[in-house]
């Protein structure tokens, strides 16, 4: 059964719709800074559950190869990509990784046992038409200043975060109380990027200490878990597809809170990403129910 694993994969896709919300309630703290508490605090959530169960940390004892995935996911990923929004304009930067949940759908189908259908390319393209429409609200973006730097490192971050999501399946017999390590790699690598490129910024509020701390044990702590689970467990087409849901319950979340006013464009795109989610979703949403005469054991056909 990949039902309850893909259900799990999926709310990590909820959890990441809050990053908007948090990222801006914890105020101008600089991104690698920001990257390096909120990582450290994602790692430390899964390393506090070894307090109880002190035989989860020998999870960490792993090939070379699990690591160099791990670090290329977490750490490169997002890295990457504050250097790409440092150096590009965000809305193009967002548009530009956001195929990353449609590359997962086509890699996924090289998996062993895995198999792309019709459905799946639908559903996936009507998704990402959705999340464009959202990022956009409706308008052109285009590369008025040129390419730059920042769009080919974008583009980069699009396969690694692929790359990482499809090859975590390799490697299913991997605990996932080893992405705790993953997050703390990530959080040293961040914290020698901002001493070395930023100037530190510490929070002047308690609401923004308290943004930190949900957005690095949320998010980018549970979240990640749970990605790291649905990926290895759950049905990968389908996580890729649902993945576009992410930008628009992120701009949903932003009006709840107050921030920004409702647009034309998040009706059309809400309908768009959940038909495409439904479409590459259909054969767990609508499994065929076996007859009686196919339910019944071989023994008793003969009978």
């Amino acid at each position: 059964m990949t039902t309850i694993p893909t259900l799990i994969g999926f709310l990590a896709i909820v959890t990441w719709s809050f990053l908007a919300l948090l990222s801006t309630a914890a105020g101008p703290i600089p991104p690698f800074q920001l990257a390096a508490m909120t990582f450290l605090l994602g790692g430390l959530v899964g390393a506090s559950s070894w307090v109880f169960r002190p035989a989860a940390i020998k999870s960490l004892r792993q090939p070379w190869q699990v690591w160099a995935l791990g670090t290329a996911g977490l750490c490169i990923y997002h890295c990457a990509y504050f250097f790409a929004i440092q150096s590009a304009p965000p809305v193009e930067v967002s548009l530009i990784a956001y195929p990353w949940p449609l590359l997962i759908v086509v890699f996924a189908a090289f998996l062993p046992g895995e198999r792309l259908q019709l459905h799946h390319i639908l559903g996936v393209i009507l998704g990402l038409a959705g999340a464009i429409l959202v990022i956009t609200k409706g308008g052109s973006v285009g590369l008025a200043e040129g390419v730059k730097p920042g769009h080919l490192i974008a583009l980069f971050c699009a396969f690694v975060w692929s790359g990482y999501s499809v090859l975590s399946r390799r490697f299913g017999q991997v605990p996932t109380d080893v992405v705790a390590g993953y997050c703390l790699i990530t959080a040293v690598v961040a914290l020698a990027l901002h001493l070395t490129l930023e100037t530190t910024v510490w929070p002047e509020t308690s609401v923004q200490w308290a943004a930190i701390a949900i957005l690095g044990a949320i998010p980018l702590g549970a979240g990640f878990y749970a990605w790291d689970y649905g990926c290895k467990h759950g049905d990968i087409m389908i996580l890729g597809a649902l993945s576009y849901a992410a930008p628009l319950l992120s701009v949903i979340v932003l009006l709840l809170a107050g921030f920004g006013m409702f647009h034309w464009s998040i009706a059309v795109a809400c309908v768009m990403i959940t038909v495409g989610a439904m479409l590459a979703a259909k054969d767990m949403l609508f499994k065929p129910r076996r007859t009686a005469r196919q339910a019944k054991p071989k023994f008793e056909r003969g009978r």
